[in-house]
């Protein structure tokens, strides 16, 4: 850490040689020789670091010249190694060095201490050495450091826009035309150019590290962006940019691999192990034959790098771990950090750029994290450039150079060391402890900065102000120097490049050939479908279930007449549901998109490449997934058992799968979003389902839509399979199909009402059957496998090319959204007349990021005070002893905290701290009973009683997840919380009234009418952890306020805004309890008492700080803990002492020192007569509500169904796409069965029509679920645990909102048109309408994510499909089917409502092929003959020419839906039937989201093992209390 006077110690923890002290004390030489503008200590810095072999003299000639570079050449003279030392030895000495622990403190006494240094040196030069470079083609062709020259970048917008509503679908051209008469101008339909960065100009040479500090929305995003050559989205990029002397555009054409951007979040895969990830990135970027080692092979390379990479990092311990996410178990965020580092280390990439990386990592871990960086800077030679939001000055100090951009100004760029002395020189003043970064940040904001007496008038206060001090200083003409420097070296650096340049490093985009990438891709993309066993085997089981249920439906088909349709269905089903399984490549598309553009802009692979080898791997997998289905079904049903069909139908099924894959990943990769994708998807399931001839016979289709079957792979595939099953068939009739019967008919009197009969056979071929219906022909097979294989190719290119297309990293302005009407006058204003906002970087009066912003740091008037007094304030002590917590883990159990005690009191601000894991969160959350998993133990007491049922309510709890509903304003936020939190007894303008109080003390009274949107288009980090604190805030907490890590994600200035506005409200009496992340010195200050934890849950300390934390301090001292610096971070110093994240800690356990000390036993004490004073203290008043809810069921219900019903109305995205998905289907529906006629197929098609309207709930379903999971996740995550309103008022919003949407839609298809029938199907439609919203819900209700919620759609739907008589007719179904599943299924009763209403009355006309042709007896007519067997079985008979007669099967409608089991006089019967069947799905709603939310965990609560023995112990242990009580 940091010494005396804020120096870096010798070592910052990096491994690579460096000066540092000898064991007695005399440093070792160091060669001088710098560029005479860098200060020493940057020169030491990089020196120190220098990546040479030690043994190998340096070669002035092949001095690139720089100056990090130089290193000692008195070699000689040092000793020589005395002993081999091994690697595991280095590895330790680097770690320990990574760690933050000095070296200069550990090693002196290491007399071997020189000889490790030259061994870790040769060690890292075997990746980055000069040897390498030498034998090296690829080393020698490196583009090296960077210079950017008036860099100006402008985007589109003005930073702030209103919130669109549902209403503006309507009101959209009115409020145009308004617009354009009001103003007497034409609107502009473009948004006005505003400016992101001003003008900036410097160099990071190769070896340097750029710090990058500013608020957030000044513009570091993009100014990391457009350095690492990520220039998509935004409008112009004036300047110049170059790369070791070479454009930015030919380094995006040739050189693409050089340059990478690295956004803050970690991105891999989950369900790979951190080998394979490491293993596949290296793989990708094995450079050829020509840049590797005499004799070494890919696979050494790869093995010795994998090997040394890993060391280096410190995470060869999780090498088999896999990396993990939210819902699969994986390493900590501190490792995949650093798997994030070694992946980039690995692109050997000669510029990067890292954004904001250290969000969420504690002070320790973020060290490590920067001192990795600053290793590979070194030995890798790069140029760096790091943003960081809370640099310490152990962090700072470990760069070279620091630039501090505000509002896109550049207000600095230089050296480290000279930074805060330019702002000194400016009028502005460091105050004691403050760190460098902080002190920097400070200076840009006008509330926080520290003015030099007397320089109130002459310091710049505009961001354009400080851009011009700087443009005119003496700094930014020595920039100039060291650019003009650094471009006569690079010019060397061009000439020695072009000679070293064959036609392999010609162009370096990537290492691998394109079939290279497929095959490393190919084998990435097996590991990752391996790795998630788990849903692999789960689709398959569910694949395997339901082969059965459709085997047994179709059970053992016989070969006659009864057979033909259901034969037909069979095969359908078969095509339909391996394609429709498909329709999850949607989801997993979208989930995997941001790893593909990382690895895109990482020059890993070409996305084409990811295509093929994603389409390589489904190859074995849907073979699988297909045979599992085929195998069962095919048998189970009998089809026709020939190798060669069995085969072919196999084939067919297969390649037909795989081309609907395709299909819907074409269409994932070229959609924008999942909404966008759906809307496609919807309207494309029904076109394949309807245009594959099954539904509809091409001679009946229209010609408007009959070209679609030759487009739909789905018909090519159904042609061959049904020819392929029915090519050989001989189908014997049998009655009812075999007409007409009688005591008088013989066979060659009669016919077989199959299409396709012969007059006179009771025998149809099969191959005439499906020529005569539908066309078909076994001489298309192979011409069909053909077209079906061109599909597959067209889409696979399809898909590739849309993944080509995307573009990572897009840039682009944050934008704040204000709801209509309340947005503050100045940016109403801008928002009328944009072209006056053009610009927003000019020094102006007001500024619209200012107008939005809201800041806490005013100076703290009286008046404001007596707010903060207004708002906090309580006199109960909560206490707790001997905490454990313990959780199920593998095969036995694991404890999380270890006999935790501790105390939070009024007036007292309580930091909860340790490194990470050491169960900070899990404490905070045992402490605010928010537990809900493992085994609780331990006493926790409000005022020395047990814990009240109002408890969860009657305290704040601040999540670090800043969770809330994204339509909502902030007032609107505030105003929920609120209402439904304070007790009922106040009154409703009391509770609002207050809310305003809270927005002015949060002063965020210019967003109070600001959504909170997304990050991006919302509220930004800062405010959104702001609203989080005041929605607990408003709800008026009685007891305390417990926050968990309130600072996480902020700049500096903004976590210091938030811990002063936390130390007004404790200063007003409130007790507040926070974990805390890197927090500097000043802000560590600001906290009275600490409890701090180490790994294992365990207390190493609790009691008070004391000033500048004298006391936490002295208690480390006094127990063996090192000295700690007059200047270091006490935050900093006590992680360290107690071996924080430093793996080679070899140090006392101050667990147990704490547990033997004096000072617990004085706290235990203190807890005692705390409990003992506050049990006599009459707390009536304090805490006289113990409702678990503030208002009653009716009050909470309402609230949560208005809100949710304007979170709906300010979603218009979905409610279009919902109306979309509609009008296309219900379009579609209506051109497709357009003027239906009265002949037998036309029946038929009414029976489809109404099978297709049912059909179209599956897509509607796949929208309507993530709003439900999105709801859910708010409620589950912060509202339940604040007891805000029950889970009941949850699912009743959930479900009433959804049905006035659903029910406005409209289906226009040719149908009887008397207003009684279209006004009972219109009924029935609503019905059906009400049912898929519950059914949707239903399944989402107990899914516990979005994707798994997406695979069980198609499953249950099929279930329930299956069994309703269309699929397979109700006399063919299976016994055992018929006698109960056929009744349970709800659209058993939908069908029979619709069609029986439908058909109704409708006279039906056979069609000449529908005919069954038949010539009677000798001296009988038609109507002799065959008309007393169409009296009793229906239909009609008519005269044909030639001697023969026709037989119709059906006279009118409802004979035809009699054959279906439908009848008309049902319809009320099974409208009421279905209404019972909606109140059950609602029914399901309920029950499932109460297991899910609280009632499993009850249920499991009660019958657990370890549940019941706590259960008993606790009353054994109160049972002895008593006695206890009086010793």
């Amino acid at each position: 850490m940091a010494e005396a006077g804020g120096r870096p110690t010798a070592n910052d923890g990096l491994p690579q040689a460096q000066e540092h002290a000898s064991s007695n004390g005399t440093p070792l030489v160091v060669q001088p020789g710098a560029q005479q503008e860098q200060s020493s200590s940057s020169k030491e810095k990089r020196e120190s670091y220098a990546s040479t072999e030690p043994e190998e003299p340096v070669n002035s000639e092949k001095d690139t010249g720089y100056a990090p570079i130089k290193t000692q050449t008195n070699r000689s003279t040092a000793p020589r190694i005395k002993r081999q030392i091994t690697e595991d030895e280095l590895f330790k000495s680097l770690s320990r060095r990574k760690t933050g622990t000095s070296i200069s403190r550990e090693s002196t006494h290491d007399i071997d201490h020189e000889e490790e240094q030259a061994e870790i040196n040769r060690l890292l030069s075997r990746m980055f050495g000069r040897t390498r470079q030498e034998q090296s083609e690829e080393e020698k062709t490196r583009h090296v450091g960077i210079s950017f020259k008036n860099l100006t970048v402008q985007g589109m917008g003005l930073g702030a826009a209103l919130q669109p509503t549902n209403g503006d679908i309507f009101l959209g051209i009115p409020r145009l035309f308004r617009s354009m008469f009001s103003r007497g101008h034409s609107v502009k339909s473009k948004p006005p150019l505003r400016t992101i960065i001003d003008n900036f100009s410097g160099c990071v040479k190769p070896g340097e590290m750029l710090l990058v500090l500013g608020r957030p929305g000044s513009g570091c995003s993009t100014f990391l962006k457009v350095l690492g050559n990520q220039r998509f989205g935004y409008e112009n990029i004036d300047g110049e940019v170059t790369y070791g002397g070479t454009d930015a555009h030919t380094m995006a054409k040739n050189y693409r691999g050089e340059v990478i951007y690295a956004p803050e979040d970690d991105l891999h895969y989950a369900t790979l192990t951190v080998k394979h990830t490491l293993e596949f990135a290296l793989k990708t970027r094995t450079p050829g034959q020509d840049s590797r080692k005499e004799g070494e092979s890919r696979k050494d390379y790869v093995k010795e790098f994998l090997r040394v990479v890993t060391k280096l990092f410190w995470i060869e311990h999780t090498l088999n771990t896999k990396v993990g996410n939210e819902y699969v178990r994986g390493v900590s965020g501190g490792e995949k950090k650093r798997v994030s580092i070694a992946e980039a280390m690995i692109t050997k990439a000669s510029t990067q750029m890292w954004d904001n990386s250290t969000r969420g990592l504690d002070a320790s871990t973020a060290l490590e994290y920067v001192e990795s960086l600053r290793a590979l800077t070194n030995m890798a030679h790069i140029s760096t450039a790091v943003a960081l939001y809370q640099a310490g000055e152990s962090l700072y100090n470990l760069f070279d150079k620091v630039i501090l951009i505000d509002g896109g100004h550049c207000a600095y760029f230089g050296p480290t060391e000279t930074a805060a002395q330019y702002f000194k020189d400016l009028g502005f003043v460091q105050p004691e402890r403050w760190t460098t970064a902080d002190f920097l940040t400070s200076v840009t904001d006008e509330h926080e900065r520290n003015i030099r007496e007397g320089w109130e008038d002459r310091i710049p206060r505009s961001s354009g102000q400080f851009g011009e001090a700087f443009k005119n200083s003496e700094r930014a003409k020595l920039n100039w120097d060291e650019i003009r420097e650094f471009e006569q070296e690079v010019g060397r650096q061009e000439e020695e490049r072009r000679a070293a340049q064959t036609k392999a490093t010609k162009r370096k985009n990537y290492t691998l050939s394109f079939w290279g990438q497929i095959l490393a891709c190919t084998h990435r993309q097996f590991l990752v479908m391996i790795g998630d066993k788990l849903s692999l085997g789960g689709k398959w089981g569910g694949i395997l279930f339901q082969a059965l249920i459709v085997g047994s439906l179709f059970y053992n088909l016989p070969r006659t007449g009864a057979g033909v349709f259901p034969r037909g269905g069979v095969l359908f089903f078969m095509l339909l549901f391996n394609a429709l399984l498909a329709l999850a490549e949607l989801t997993a598309a979208f989930q995997s998109r941001p790893i593909l553009l990382k690895h895109k802009s990482f020059s890993f692979y070409r996305p084409a490449a990811y295509a093929i080898a994603q389409t390589v791997v489904d190859m074995p997998l849907v073979l699988i997934q297909v045979a599992i289905f085929d195998i069962v079904v095919y048998f189970m049903s009998n089809l026709q058992r020939t190798a060669s069909q069995f085969f072919i139908s196999l084939l067919f099924l297969w390649i037909l799968t795989m081309t609907m894959y395709a299909f819907f990943r074409s269409i994932g990769s070229l959609a924008g979003s999942l909404d966008a994708a759906t809307r496609v998807t919807g309207v494309a399931i029904q076109a394949l389902i309807v245009y594959t001839g099954y539904l509809i016979p091409p001679k009946k289709m229209h010609p408007w839509f009959s070209w679609l079957r030759w487009i739909n792979p789905v018909q090519y595939g159904f042609e061959a399979i049904m020819a392929n099953e029915f090519y050989n068939l001989e189908i014997q009739c049998e009655p009812p199909f075999l007409v007409p019967l009688g005591p008088n008919a013989s066979p060659e009197h009669q016919s077989c009402t199959i299409q396709g009969s012969t007059p006179g056979s009771t025998v149809v071929r099969g191959s005439d059957y499906i020529q005569v219906a539908y066309q078909y022909s076994r001489s298309h097979l192979w011409r069909n496998f053909g077209f079906i294989c061109a599909f597959f190719i067209f889409f696979v290119a399809l898909t590739a090319l849309g993944m080509e297309l995307q573009k990572p990293n897009k840039g682009g302005g944050a934008v704040t959204i204000f709801k209509r009407g309340e947005a503050p006058a100045a940016v109403e204003k801008q928002m009328e007349k944009p072209e006056e906002a053009i610009d927003e970087e000019k020094p102006k009066t007001h500024d619209m990021a200012a107008d939005t912003s809201g800041d806490l740091s005013h100076d703290t008037s009286d008046s404001d005070n007596d707010a903060v007094k207004g708002v906090a304030k309580n006199e109960t002590v909560f206490t707790w002893r001997n905490v454990n917590y313990t959780i199920p883990f593998e095969n036995g159990e694991r404890r999380l905290l270890q006999d935790v005690a501790g105390f939070v009191r009024p007036g007292k601000l309580t930091a909860l701290m340790g490194a990470s894991g050491a169960g900070k969160t899990t404490l905070l959350n045992t402490l605010a009973q928010r537990i809900n998993f493992g085994v609780v133990t331990g006493e926790f007491l409000v005022d020395g009683r047990p814990l009240p049922r109002s408890f969860q309510r009657s305290s704040g709890f601040a999540e670090q997840m800043d969770v809330h509903e994204p339509t909502a304003t902030v007032r609107e936020a505030l105003r929920f919380s609120a209402k439904l939190r304070q007790p009922k007894e106040v009154p409703l303008q009391e509770k609002y009234d207050y809310c305003e109080r809270i927005i002015d003390l949060l002063e965020m009274r210019p967003i109070a009418g600001a959504a909170i949107g997304q990050i991006g288009a919302g509220l930004n980090q800062e405010q959104r952890k702001r609203l989080t604190i005041g929605v607990e805030l408003a709800s008026k907490p009685e007891l305390l306020m417990f926050l968990d890590e309130p600072t996480s994600g902020l700049d500096s200035g903004a976590a210091f805004n938030i811990v002063r506005f936390l130390r007004k409200l404790a200063d007003a009496g409130q007790a507040i309890l926070c974990t805390i992340h890197q927090p500097s010195s000043v802000l560590f200050e600001y906290f009275d008492e600490l409890v701090l934890l180490k790994s294992g849950g365990r207390v190493v300390y609790h009691g008070e700080l004391g000033h500048d934390s004298r006391k936490l301090i002295d208690y480390f001292e006094s127990h063996g803990g090192r000295r700690c610096p007059r200047k270091a971070n006490p935050a900093e110093y006590m992680l360290e002492v107690i071996g924080a994240g430093n793996p080679d800690y070899q140090g006392q356990d101050w667990g147990d020192v704490w547990n033997e000390s004096a000072d617990r036993q004085e706290r235990l004490a203190e807890i005692e007569s705390m409990i003992e004073r506050r049990r006599n203290v009459d707390t009536v008043g304090q805490l006289r509500d113990d409702r678990e809810f503030a208002m009653p069921k009716s009050t909470q219900i309402y609230t949560v169904v208005m809100r949710t019903f304007t979170s709906y109305w300010r979603s218009p995205e979905y409610i279009i796409g919902k109306f979309m998905l509609h009008i296309f289907t219900g379009l579609f529906n209506s051109f497709t069965f357009w003027h239906l006629g009265n002949s037998q197929i036309d029946m038929q098609s009414r029976l489809f029509s109404v099978f297709m309207t049912l059909t179209i709930s599956p897509p509607l379903i796949q929208q309507l679920q993530p709003r439900f999971l999105q709801m859910r996740s708010i409620y589950a995550s912060r509202e339940r645990n604040s007891k805000i309103y029950s889970w009941v008022a949850f699912a009743t919003s959930a479900i009433v909102v959804e049905l006035p949407y659903s029910v406005v839609a409209d289906w226009p298809t040719w149908f009887p048109r008397d207003t009684f029938t279209s006004a009972v199907v219109w009924m029935y439609m609503m019905l059906f309408e009400l049912y898929y919203v519950g059914f949707g819900q239903a399944i989402a209700s107990f899914a516990p994510n979005e994707l798994l919620a997406s695979l069980l759609v198609p499953i249950f739907f099929l279930f329930v499909v299956s069994f309703c008589g269309i699929v397979v007719p109700y006399a063919a179904l299976p016994y055992f089917w018929r006698s109960w599943m056929y009744h349970l299924s709800p659209f058993t009763y939908l069908l029979e409502g619709f069609l029986g209403l439908v058909v109704h009355g409708v006279p039906l006309q056979c069609d000449d092929s529908e005919l069954a042709k038949f010539s009677p007896p000798p001296g009988q007519d038609c109507q002799q003959y065959a008309g007393g067997y169409v009296a009793q079985a229906g239909g009609y008979v008519q005269e044909l020419g030639g001697g023969l007669c026709g037989l119709c099967q059906y006279a009118n409608g409802d004979q035809f839906a009699a054959s279906f089991n439908v009848s008309y006089s049902y319809k009320w019967r099974d409208y009421g039937i279905v209404w019972a069947f909606i109140l059950f799905n609602f029914g399901v709603v309920f029950v499932a989201s109460w297991l899910y939310l609280s009632g499993g965990r009850k249920i499991k609560g009660w019958l657990s093992p370890s549940a019941r023995r706590e259960r008993n112990h606790t009353r054994e242990a109160e049972k002895e209390r008593p006695a206890g009580g009086q010793m």
